[in-house]
């Protein structure tokens, strides 16, 4: 397709605008966790690692932080099985309401965050008679979770076919066997880009986890929402929010490295 040079260069003004309005900020977030000034008074008159030192003493921070950890490793193995589980299910076999199951699994991640919130909160109170805590949270990250690992390791299998395990038991190979000589190394990178996937998805989520966590646990982007507007707690909170954005570009950029080079590998087949 031709594009006019004036629409290109409408599209690139658009492009970089969208840009700045999404990373000015984020930007300003990372300067200002080095500002000397409390109230984040611009521009800075000088700059200082005080706030990073408090941070990393923060006893509330570093609690939230392993109670992140914890829940965004389990509910990415949650997600890992049941959604790599579900997309060999709906990939490999053609049975009634395939399409609707499919729907019902993704529908999680395409509902409001509150929504699924408030459904979750009743369901574990009302109905299972669970109380809100570290279970609860972990359940309703993986509803989500396993979404991200469900469209990477789907999307592969549709691209890489079944001809290679059809040959493989042709040559008498098992089932376990072609599964972990053929199957798994043409999944593996789609499961771990999945799997970092989910777990940026989980670390990072606040709605959902604030009608399930209860009143004894708290996640790291609930502490940084309580202490936000606390005075002695700004430059901490700002701190921790550049942090995050630093360590949350990690597991996106491995996840995109990752499908990327699959699919240079997939092409030259």
């Amino acid at each position: 397709m031709t594009i006019s040079g004036p629409t290109r260069m409408v599209l690139r003004i658009l492009t970089i605008v969208i840009l700045a309005i999404i990373y000015i900020p984020l930007l300003l977030v990372l300067v200002n966790s080095f500002n000397v000034n409390k109230t984040f008074a611009w521009p800075p008159r000088d700059f200082t690692l005080e706030w990073w030192r408090r941070a990393a003493e923060s006893q509330g921070a570093l609690d939230a932080l392993w109670v992140s950890v914890r829940v965004g490793l389990v509910a990415t193995v949650i997600a890992l099985v049941l959604g790599t589980m579900i997309a060999f299910a709906l990939q490999r076999f053609s049975f009634y309401g395939r399409d609707s199951v499919s729907l019902l699994v993704i529908l999680p991640i395409a509902l409001p965050g509150i929504v699924t919130g408030i459904a979750l909160n009743n369901a574990f109170r009302t109905i299972f008679g669970f109380e809100l805590g570290f279970g609860t949270i972990v359940i309703a990250h993986a509803t989500f979770c396993i979404v991200t690992v469900f469209n990477n390791v789907i999307a592969r299998l549709r691209r890489t076919g079944v001809h290679l395990e059809q040959a493989s038991a042709d040559l008498g190979a098992s089932g376990f066997t072609t599964f972990r000589l053929v199957t798994f190394p043409l999944i593996r990178s789609a499961l771990l880009a999945g799997g970092l996937l989910a777990f940026a998805l989980s670390f990072d989520e606040i709605i959902v986890t604030t009608f399930t966590a209860g009143a004894n646990q708290q996640t790291l982007p609930i502490w940084i929402f309580n202490n936000l507007f606390r005075p002695n707690q700004a430059p901490i909170v700002n701190v921790v929010a550049a942090a995050l954005i630093v360590f949350s570009v990690i597991p996106v950029w491995l996840a995109q490295k990752l499908s990327g080079d699959a699919e240079s590998l997939g092409a030259g087949r």
